[in-house]
């Protein structure tokens, strides 16, 4: 098993592609579709390079997997299914919680339903997905939001913003739904897999400078985590998550992400001049 990592340095998103090379089965997550919210410009440079990628490896993609719905970064997912019909996107069934929520914030009944059929396919907790000769563990890990999950493929777990790096921490939970308890919980049946298992992240930001970074392990997470180590209470990290997200301001790229990425990377639809728009919603 092989893994491609990309960067997107406009929204520190880390995209992966899990291949066999012997078989060329593969997998993609959380593909990054760029958008420049100053001009409203759509441009597909990390597609691109993700594209390329899976072409000249010759690779049968199967999956397009969404560890949740993103606020910092429109998806792909798309314009990848547009390529690759067969390649089925995946997020947890807990996007319909998510699209009830946001639904009547912008006001899109009519666009949403909110039963999640905009994916091909809402998987659950412990749920295990075959990707030709790769074999993918679904594991619940709510708390950032409530739909997110995390990736078990071998011995590389792909957690999007549960948690980052040591030096980083973990996700953020004040965003609707989201719920400092349960992502400790979530955490703590991470810390449960064996140190060795290796982590990835789905973003990085590069603290004090340093050079980005993406994978680490289970026991570095429980030993140097900087908000969560193994032997943290569920007090001290709630009390810690609860102060620090009331500090934090809206990640730049929320409304845009969230009315794309709840509808399965769908923009929205032309109007009657042949302009799609973005809404954003005054004083929410």
């Amino acid at each position: 098993m092989k893994i491609q990592t990309f960067f997107d340095k406009d929204t520190f998103t880390l995209t992966y592609i899990v291949y066999d090379e012997a078989t060329k089965d593969a997998v993609i997550i959380d593909p990054v579709y760029n958008f420049d919210p100053h001009s409203g410009k759509l441009s597909q440079e990390s597609f691109e390079i993700a594209k390329e990628f899976i072409q000249e490896n010759s690779l049968h993609l199967h999956y397009i997997l969404e560890t949740h719905v993103h606020a910092d970064h429109l998806s792909s997912s798309q314009l990848l299914k547009n390529i690759y019909p067969q390649a089925k996107i995946v997020i947890h069934e807990n996007i319909k919680l998510v699209q009830e929520v946001f639904t009547p914030v912008f006001n899109m009944a009519q666009q949403c339903q909110c039963d999640g059929s905009q994916f091909d396919q809402l998987v659950k907790d412990e749920e295990v997905l075959s990707a030709g000769s790769l074999s993918i563990k679904v594991i619940a890990t709510p708390g950032h939001t409530p739909a997110c999950v995390s990736y078990l493929i071998g011995d590389a777990l792909f957690t999007g913003d549960a948690i980052f790096m040591p030096d980083m921490g973990t996700g953020r939970c004040d965003f609707p739904k989201g719920d400092a308890e349960m992502l400790y919980d979530s955490l703590m049946k991470v810390y449960q897999l064996p140190e060795e298992t290796r982590i990835f992240v789905g973003h990085d930001y590069g603290p004090g400078g340093r050079e980005i970074e993406w994978e680490t392990t289970v026991k570095a997470q429980k030993e140097r985590n900087i908000q969560l180590k193994g032997d943290t209470s569920k007090e001290e990290f709630v009390t810690f998550r609860k102060n620090r997200d009331a500090q934090l301001n809206a990640p730049r790229l929320l409304l845009p992400s969230i009315q794309v990425n709840m509808r399965a990377g769908h923009l929205p639809e032309e109007e009657s001049n042949g302009t799609r728009y973005i809404k954003i919603p005054l004083g929410l």
